[in-house]
């Protein structure tokens, strides 16, 4: 742990053991709290901060680390102690984040879970600030085709065509489909509106043949199943 530090306190006053930088050398990225990773991405903090306390700070006024990542460059330049350079650093980080994520997921992998259907897109839907459908389009071995994004907005049943959610899957002949969306709020309870699009989606696909094999909620920290809870699906 990083012992509490003076307000003028800066990283190089400090033993070398409690610097963020030889911290990770010495005992790796996993045994380092959200300040110190932030802090290493930051580098230096500001007059009478430094770049621990900066990061502690930006984590309690942007709530957390998806609250950062929600946040616009604009926002992050604007906040104090960050600046353009600084902003640039987080955003690169996040969007590396995320492209390794992309890049982790062979395509010739069955998505036989709620799970791995989720973490097709859970990191970037859960920092979206409004919400966002999408399908996931699977092949007759239940690996992905494409992911289709669809709707941004409200997804009140009466906004979505259900038809709309199966025009790609029937172009590119896909065998089922996942639907996934996200809650802004971050709590991925599933609301009535959820529950009737589900039940809608289930039905047109049984008519077209197209499989619905699930309709995913995403929060900020979990998601939700709607076929694992029975809703829509009966």
């Amino acid at each position: 742990m990083v012992r509490e530090t003076p307000a003028a306190y800066r990283i190089t006053d400090m033993l070398d053991e409690e610097r963020p930088r030889e911290r990770l050398a010495m005992y790796g990225a996993g045994n380092l709290s959200k300040a110190e990773l932030l802090a290493i991405q930051l580098r230096v903090g500001m007059e009478g901060e430094n770049s621990i306390q900066l990061a502690n700070r930006l984590l309690h006024e942007m709530k957390g680390l998806i609250g950062i990542q929600r946040a616009s460059f604009k926002e992050l330049c604007d906040f104090k102690g960050l600046g353009p350079a600084k902003a640039a650093q987080l955003k690169a980080a996040i969007e590396l984040g995320k492209r390794m994520i992309e890049e982790g997921v062979d395509p010739e992998t069955p998505i036989n879970s709620p799970a791995q259907a989720a973490d097709l897109v859970r990191y970037e839907m859960q920092a979206l600030t409004e919400e966002h459908l999408r399908v996931i389009l699977l092949d007759t071995r239940n690996r992905r085709i494409h992911i289709e994004p669809l709707y941004k907005g409200s997804l009140n049943t009466s906004h979505v065509r259900i038809g709309e959610l199966f025009k790609e899957a029937i172009k590119r002949n896909a065998a089922s489909i996942i639907l996934v969306h996200n809650h802004p709020s971050g709590d991925p309870a599933p609301s009535p509106e959820d529950v009737a699009l589900t039940r809608g989606a289930v039905q047109a696909g049984k008519l077209l043949d197209i499989e619905v094999l699930d309709h995913l909620v995403i929060g900020a920290n979990g998601f939700v199943s709607l076929k694992e809870k029975g809703l829509g699906f009966a």
